[in-house]
């Protein structure tokens, strides 16, 4: 029985590996945010369901169908469950495999490959031509993981597999902020139909009273034609946001899994959007937030295992293998001890030459691992980045919107002087005419201007992650 000793060698050899311990690339986060509002300072990140905060009940049914229809989600969702496979495979070989097998085997020997001649013989023979084996076996083989091989494909199985969850986390958020961005988009675009058919509206009633006064001696035919063109131009300006708003609700019947032909919205108005004040928290708890930057330094921690188990080929392999079961060929006798057979062996395997693979395989998982740890430092310095250029468009977007309030109050009241001038008769056609085109396009650019800063809105929560965060403690995530 060598075997035994030999194995209690193996397995107090089995904690060794040649893997090195995963170091996370060195990332030093700002001190504090550069754009930050300074009110902003030191708030709480946003909840879970961040959305919410815009005070929309729309939204949040949209948000609640798109969590179970959404078409990336149940993609990513499906690419967890492949990893958590995955898990399971790479885990096996650390446990020894267990078999069992029975059989039955009926066999006739050949009579002519006898030369005996004798009929005592051929009567012998002539019995023992047939013949039944029975047997039933348990087979157990176990691979020592001398060197560490099978525990670091199982650890870069768990890592790409937590992995696999932020990248799902990602797409989560990546889709809730595309519903928010797009529902926004169809409220603006109504915003501006909306402002577009009022104009249309008083610039007909303007054509009305030119027509009135030229029916009256009181107004030239070319009064009448400039206001006509006016009319014209304004109803021009309403196809293109027609086109737009079908295709962006057909953008979100496909953003929350439905077929656009399935799906009918009732959208609300833009002025009864609340504009939350998302705080930014603390740059050192950012990369904490960010589902894509997890997912990073995950797929570099597989990637970091994975260089153990291209190491350890360079070592040999031992194998285990027992047998144990019965064999007869009289099923009478089958559970005997007479029957009994058992077998214990062991197998080193040891590479000599392979042409330079193995050397060749560990360089490609070391160049792999410098690719992972540039692309983490890349998301690192992106998520910070992001939240920069978020709190940029938060601020530019709301001061464009005060401004924009201004500018479309201003352009009302010249408006509404110009046309009781006008119908004073102490202005001409052309004075009515370039203000009612500065209030219009004052009206456009401020429901852009506030479509804008809601989509800003939206930004900064995708850029500090959405409400997703690592649970330390568990680690698992929120």
């Amino acid at each position: 029985m060598r075997v035994l000793p030999l194995a209690v060698v193996a397995l107090a050899l089995t904690a060794c590996s040649v893997g090195d311990p995963y170091q996370r690339p060195d990332t030093k986060p700002p001190v504090a945010w550069k754009n930050a509002p300074a009110q902003a300072r030191g708030e709480e990140w946003p909840s879970a369901e961040w959305w919410r905060r815009f005070g929309s009940l729309r939204l949040n049914e949209l948000m609640w169908a798109a969590s179970l229809g959404n078409f990336d989600i149940q993609v990513a969702m499906a690419k967890v469950r492949q990893a958590d496979a995955e898990v399971a495979i790479m885990g096996a070989p650390l446990l020894p495999s267990l078999s069992a097998s029975a059989g039955s085997t009926r066999s006739r020997a050949s009579m002519a490959a006898s030369s005996s001649s004798s009929s005592s013989s051929s009567t012998r023979l002539a019995k023992a031509t047939h013949s039944t084996s029975t047997n039933a076996l348990l087979t157990a083989s176990y691979e020592i993981d001398f060197w560490g091989k099978n525990a670091a494909g199982l650890a870069s199985a768990e890592a790409a597999a937590q992995a696999s969850r932020f990248d799902q986390q990602t797409v989560m958020l990546t889709a809730q902020a595309s519903v928010a961005t797009t529902y926004f988009s169809i409220l603006g675009l109504q915003e501006r139909l909306r402002l577009a058919r009022d104009n249309i509206a008083n610039a007909e009633s303007v054509l009305q009273v030119y027509r009135d006064r030229f029916g009256a001696g009181m107004a030239t035919s070319l009064d009448v034609a400039q206001q006509e063109s006016v009319v014209a131009n304004q109803r021009a300006v309403t196809p293109p946001l027609e086109q737009q708003l079908r295709q962006d609700i057909n953008a979100l019947a496909i953003l929350t899994g439905r077929l656009p032909e399935e799906f009918a919205l009732e959208p609300e108005l833009l002025d009864l959007i609340a504009i939350p004040t998302p705080a930014p928290g603390l740059p050192s708890e950012l990369l904490g937030r960010r589902p894509d930057v997890q997912a990073a330094e995950a797929s570099l921690r597989a990637a970091n295992a994975n260089i153990a188990v291209a190491r350890a080929a360079w070592f040999p392999s031992l194998s285990l293998t027992g047998q144990a079961g019965f064999q007869s060929l009289d099923f009478a006798k089958m559970m005997t001890h007479s029957s009994l057979l058992w077998s214990v062996a062991s197998s080193v395997t040891q590479t000599i030459f392979d042409g330079g693979k193995i050397a060749g395989n560990v360089e490609q998982k070391r160049a792999r691992q410098d690719e992972l740890a540039a692309t983490y430092r890349k998301s690192v310095a992106s998520a910070f980045s992001d939240v920069e250029n978020a709190l940029i468009a938060m601020e530019m977007t709301t001061s464009e919107v005060e401004a924009q309030r201004n500018a479309e109050a201003a352009a009302r009241r010249a408006y509404d002087i110009a046309r009781s001038l006008m119908a004073a008769g102490t202005v001409d056609i052309t004075t009515v005419l370039n203000t009612q085109k500065t209030l219009f396009a004052s009206q456009d650019a401020l429901a852009q201007a506030r479509l804008s800063q809601l989509q800003a809105v939206v930004g900064l929560y995708k850029a500090m992650g959405g409400g997703w965060q690592v649970n330390v403690v568990g680690g698992s995530m929120n």
